[in-house]
């Protein structure tokens, strides 16, 4: 499995779990909801993070 690869599945995991956390919110004790939502903040900005760079790197591969 390459790079990008992984990089796909940690972004799509990223979403899937902000998506979880924001659908249900209610279902969560107080306390694990604040830093369930912390930690999926983190894991969404780093996936943007890795969006970026692979917007910017695109092409630049070796054939």
């Amino acid at each position: 499995m390459d790079a990008m690869t992984s990089s796909i599945i940690f972004i799509i995991a990223a979403f899937c779990l902000g998506a979880v956390v924001i659908m249900k919110r209610e279902a969560i004790p107080p306390k694990m909801r604040r830093w369930l939502a912390l930690f999926s903040i983190a894991m969404i900005a780093f996936a943007f993070f890795l969006i970026v760079y692979a917007l910017f790197t695109m092409g630049t591969g070796t054939v």
